[in-house]
């Protein structure tokens, strides 16, 4: 194809690339040099019926002066990646020279927000993704397989799931598990113990919030793997058949390699949606017992007085490192694929 050809053709999707993907990328990337301005505190009588007193108030004329010459906020360079609430540099080595073995210092440095954060967002990336591609594959083989009367009514139960907004049905779920509710009261029953509830500890607390993933994400998995398997050679599958290959023979040795492009796909979407996983902590209420990377900038954003809109760009920045991390050695190998299959 000409260059020309190709450029007229690309450049729509760059142009569009560029304005909503890099402009915004680079405009977090600016805000998070920046922090609050300091308040300006000025010493004002206050006079009432009994006399007067002095008391310090914020001026707010002279803030606002100051926000409109410096709308982006004070500089501070890299001092919010590095202060306490994010790489906490000081506090860790803080805690390396006064602590006494490797275990202390884990669990100090665990305790840092960042690093709790990371901590459970990095587990439900690793644990929610795997789970999600194997499902899905199950599901999809399953539905293939089955009379076609039946394909139709299973399909549409085995997408509601994803029909569903994630926040409604992760607190359709914590309704369900509280202890009023369908399954959090039949544990209790089962169990023969009143006090228990799924909610109450931190570690059953994960474990529910990685099943909700698993649950809400793996229609996705299946609707790309049972479309797949619609492509997959018949003549491949009734030529190992003839071979004298069972079922689960012909999954694994003609199936699954023919799909497995499919799930290298699955599995980038999955590994970038999990690792922003928000709407599941709020809609259990779990934020004391898990934090994600994306609810500490809710937090900065949202639950502040004053918006700490550079705390909040600097953990937006090492959200994306983190994902550019994650997704560089499966790219590197589709890329090695492509260079080998191109050669």
């Amino acid at each position: 194809m000409p260059h020309k050809t190709f450029l007229a053709f690309i450049w729509p999707s760059l142009l569009a690339m560029i304005l909503f993907i890099a402009v915004p990328i680079v405009s977090v990337a600016y805000q998070s040099l920046f922090v609050e301005h300091e308040q300006i505190m000025i010493e004002a009588e206050a006079c009432g019926p009994f006399g007067c007193t002095a008391e310090v108030r914020v001026d707010r004329a002279a803030m606002a002066e100051l926000q409109a010459e410096q709308p982006t906020g004070r500089y501070n360079g890299l001092g919010t990646y590095t202060n306490a609430s994010h790489l906490a540099v000081d506090e860790i080595s803080e805690i390396v020279a006064t602590s006494q073995n490797f275990g202390e210092i884990r669990n100090r440095i665990m305790n840092l927000p960042f690093y709790k954060a990371l901590i459970f967002t990095i587990t439900y990336t690793f644990v929610v993704t795997p789970l999600v591609i194997i499902l899905g594959f199950i599901i999809a083989v399953v539905v293939n397989s089955i009379p076609a009367i039946l394909k139709g009514p299973v399909i549409f139960f085995s997408l509601l799931p994803m029909i569903v907004t994630p926040l409604v049905g992760s607190l359709v779920l914590f309704w369900m598990i509280n202890s009023r509710g369908i399954l959090g009261a039949a544990l209790q029953w089962i169990f023969g113990d009143p006090s228990l509830s799924l909610t109450a500890s931190p570690s059953l607390t994960w474990v529910t919030l990685f099943v909700y993933g698993v649950w809400h994400s793996a229609p996705f998995a299946f609707v790309v793997f049972y479309a797949g398997l619609q492509t997959v050679p018949q003549d491949t599958l009734e030529s190992a058949m003839v071979d004298g290959a069972n079922r689960w023979e012909r999954i694994r040795f003609v199936t699954i390699p023919y799909l497995l492009p499919l799930a290298t796909f699955i599995g980038l979407m999955q590994l970038m949606d999990n690792f922003r996983v928000f709407e599941p902590i709020i809609g259990f209420s779990a934020a004391a017992s898990a934090t994600s990377l994306s609810y500490l900038i809710y937090n900065d954003l949202r639950l502040s007085d004053t918006p700490l809109f550079g705390s909040a760009a600097a953990t937006s920045m090492l959200t994306i490192i983190g994902v550019l991390i994650l997704l560089t050695p499966v790219l590197r190998r589709n890329w090695r694929e492509f260079n080998r299959k191109s050669s």
